[in-house]
């Protein structure tokens, strides 16, 4: 099977694996993991920021980030397809006890007027606007890459009106490879950063909040709360130093094999790509095959290539370590396939 379900497929490298088992650890609940610190130094020094912590998964940095933010009856502003807002089970309103407030924006990036103009008053009948939101690369606008002028503009906002900017940078990296913007640069224009190491890193396991001191330590009783301390975690920890350290100029590639496959879709007549590809994700209309997405997708399945829906007539492919250039002209030859079906 081609898997480009999602950049969440890939598998440690040997480095990651040795790293795990030689490990040095210690019970992090205690703070007392080394390499689990040692991990949290690396990732606070490459963002600028003052801390960091280790946490489980990417929507339980968002949570605890949320979690610390905000209190019960307040407002989150955010994109109104962030991964936040549709993929995270409702996790602010469930535990946090805010709700969000919506924008549309533009292949993911929001107006600054927009996002100004949302901005509550201070009236009885209005929750308070307790965190703006932004996500960087976005995943449900492809891969599309936030402008820095538009987290500048709004960044700007956060601060005349002393409310904080998250930012979920799941993927991150991405945007700073196909930028040249470091992830130092992007976190300067937000108070908080979440951003994955099991995506295109590679890391099997874990994802990085970073922010102020005084915030980390707020966030790390959140963690515990959620059920995120961990004890003897250096074991999973260290690949995450490899991932940092080693694979993250490798995401070139799979920019550039995601641009390639988006070149072969278009030139299958009954596909097309649905906006520009700008990092390792690629949309793809399927609607002229006469087929829904879900039933192209069982096709494809067929032909041992794997994708997602991702509307009712879009599927998702995800570009990835685990897909080499020699696997695109055995996607491009199966989806002709499905198409002549």
């Amino acid at each position: 099977m081609i898997d480009l379900r999602s950049d969440t497929v890939t598998k440690p490298t040997q480095a990651m694996r040795l790293a795990g088992f030689d490990a040095e650890v210690g019970d992090d609940v205690f703070e007392e993991d080394p390499t689990v610190r040692q991990l949290e130094e690396r990732a606070a020094e490459m963002f600028g920021k003052e801390a960091a912590l280790y946490v489980t998964s990417g929507t339980q940095g968002n949570q605890a980030a949320v979690l610390t933010h905000c209190n019960p009856g307040e407002e989150i502003i955010m994109e109104a397809n962030a991964h936040l807002f549709l993929y995270e089970g409702a996790t602010m309103s469930a535990l946090a006890g805010v709700q969000p407030r919506t924008i549309q924006g533009e292949r993911g990036a929001m107006s600054p007027d927009d996002v100004e103009a949302a901005i509550r008053k201070d009236d009885i009948h209005f929750p308070e606007t307790s965190l703006i939101c932004l996500e960087n690369t976005h995943n449900k606008a492809g891969g599309a890459i936030l402008p820095w002028d538009n987290m500048k503009a709004i960044h700007e906002i956060g601060q005349r009106y002393n409310i904080p900017v998250h930012l979920d940078g799941a993927r991150i990296f991405n945007a700073s490879v196909a930028t040249g913007i470091s992830v130092k640069e992007y976190a300067s224009l937000t108070d908080t950063v979440q951003f994955c190491l099991s995506k295109g890193l590679g890391a099997p396991v874990g994802s990085i909040l970073v922010g102020p001191k005084s915030f980390i330590k707020r966030a790390r009783k959140w963690r515990k709360r959620l059920g995120g301390g961990m004890r003897q975690a250096g074991v999973i920890a260290a690949p995450g130093l490899v991932a940092l350290n080693e694979m993250v100029d490798r995401l070139e590639e799979d920019h550039e094999h995601a641009k390639n496959l988006a070149e072969s879709v278009n030139s299958i007549s009954g596909l097309e790509v649905e906006g520009k590809v700008e990092t390792n994700i690629v949309l793809i209309n399927v609607k002229e095959t006469g087929m829904d997405a879900e039933a192209f997708l069982a096709k494809l399945k067929e032909q041992g290539v794997l994708a997602v829906p991702f509307g009712p007539y879009t599927i998702r492919m995800v570009t990835n370590k685990e897909v080499s250039a020699e696997d695109l002209p055995e996607v491009k030859k199966q989806l002709e396939k499905c198409v002549q079906a």
